[in-house]
């Protein structure tokens, strides 16, 4: 068994929670492997005794899960209306602008993914942005440019580097 199945294989089976549901196992895949490719569809379906389409109905139905494998840097704007009112859309402009893209996606060099957010948790340090998991406080267009210019360029350090509560 390759890599790749085993890897899926262990994420399905292995799942600590008593009920184990197909959006269980599709969380748990791509908790693993950060998307959900089609050997995890059969696995999954396999495994909780459904259809291949019963699982892709799932798949599809939540825009969140990818069925690609994910970009280098992950960098999330919210858009959240604490965000919003105190200036998320700049920043989202500014993040679209810098990464070359016209709304959320991945970059075609595959560095970079942008995505909004409905909330990051940290409505009183609006507006909020993360880059990795590594969350960003008061953000504004400016931080918004530096943090995919480092994500996109692989000579620049850690492009987690400032991010983190900015007060």
């Amino acid at each position: 068994m390759d890599g790749l199945k085993e890897r899926i294989r262990r994420a399905v089976h292995n799942q600590p929670q008593p009920t184990v549901t197909i959006l269980s196992s599709l969380l748990s895949v791509e908790d693993e492997l950060g998307y959900i490719p089609r050997e995890a569809v059969e696995e999954v379906a396999g495994y909780n005794r459904v259809t291949v389409n019963d699982v892709w109905a799932v798949v599809s139905f939540y825009p969140n899960f990818r069925t690609v494998p994910p970009c280098e840097h992950r960098i999330e704007v919210c858009w959240g209306p604490s965000c919003h009112l105190v200036g998320a859309m700049p920043v989202i402009e500014s993040v679209l602008e810098a990464a070359g893209l016209a709304e959320e996606g991945d970059t075609p060099d595959g560095k970079l993914t942008v995505r909004y957010n409905t909330c990051l948790g940290a409505c009183a340090l609006a507006p909020v942005m993360s880059i990795d998991h590594h969350l960003v406080g008061r953000a504004d267009p400016k931080k918004g440019r530096e943090l995919v210019g480092r994500a996109l360029d692989n000579n620049s350090g850690d492009p987690h580097e400032g991010a983190g509560f900015r007060g």
